[in-house]
């Protein structure tokens, strides 16, 4: 992690690095309408963004949603993507192994499967809800995360989400962030131990939380436009 630097919300997608990754929908319309929707948003991120990437947090509200990822190792997504049948590996994927191997990056993956996930949620939204057009703003956001700091009050930052927009007065009892995951023990896919562990433990984690943070020296953290 580097120093905090001027903000750069679109800034490129690289290999075992950690990014804030948001998105909203066009003119603030709901991105969510139902339960079924946001279990189906976050099935399509399991199929099209975890085999490249770790997972530390998410929140989905409303209109947008919030993801805290680190990108996988180049080694990682090679292997990944030798392990899918020829037939079904995407225009990227392919230019991706059949580049020098000291050529490959990880962005034009990573934005590609973010546009697979956009489109394919897209899809079955208008076709579920009647609607036609664009659903998602484009292009999506992801700043780099900076440096210890901003790690451990971004993951507060998004779990807290809920009650910012005055959703819920208690984010704790939000069902639709990664919160009570790390609550719980059930199996996931977040990197639930090294989160609890960064904090000190479980309980250490839930008194972060409880006390709250303070966002004035992070400007980072305020990536959403008007504040929504």
């Amino acid at each position: 992690m580097q120093d905090q630097q001027k903000p750069n919300f679109y800034a490129l997608l690289q290999a075992d690095k950690i990014y804030h990754v948001f998105n909203r929908t066009n003119n603030r319309e709901l991105l969510f309408r139902s339960n079924e929707d946001r279990e189906f948003f976050l099935k399509r991120y399991l199929q099209f963004i975890s085999p490249f990437v770790y997972s530390y947090a998410y929140c989905l509200l409303p209109n947008h949603f919030h993801f805290m990822i680190k990108v996988k190792s180049i080694e990682d997504i090679e292997s990944y993507i030798e392990s899918l049948k020829p037939g079904t590996r995407t225009k990227s994927q392919i230019a991706f192994l059949e580049s020098r191997p000291e050529d490959r990056t990880a962005h034009k993956i990573l934005e590609n499967q973010h546009l697979r996930l956009f489109t394919s949620y897209a899809i079955v939204f208008n076709d579920r809800h009647k609607r036609k057009g664009n659903l998602f703003h484009r292009p999506f956001k992801r700043l780099e995360v900076q440096n210890e700091k901003h790690f451990t009050h971004l993951i507060y930052y998004i779990h807290s989400n809920p009650k910012k927009h005055k959703i819920t007065a208690d984010f704790a009892n939000y069902p639709w962030s990664s919160f009570p995951i790390f609550l719980s023990t059930e199996p996931t896919h977040l990197l639930r131990e090294e989160v609890l562990e960064w904090y000190g433990g479980r309980k250490a984690f839930i008194q972060f939380h409880q006390l709250g943070a303070n966002f004035d020296q992070i400007s980072q953290l305020e990536i959403e436009e008007d504040g929504k």
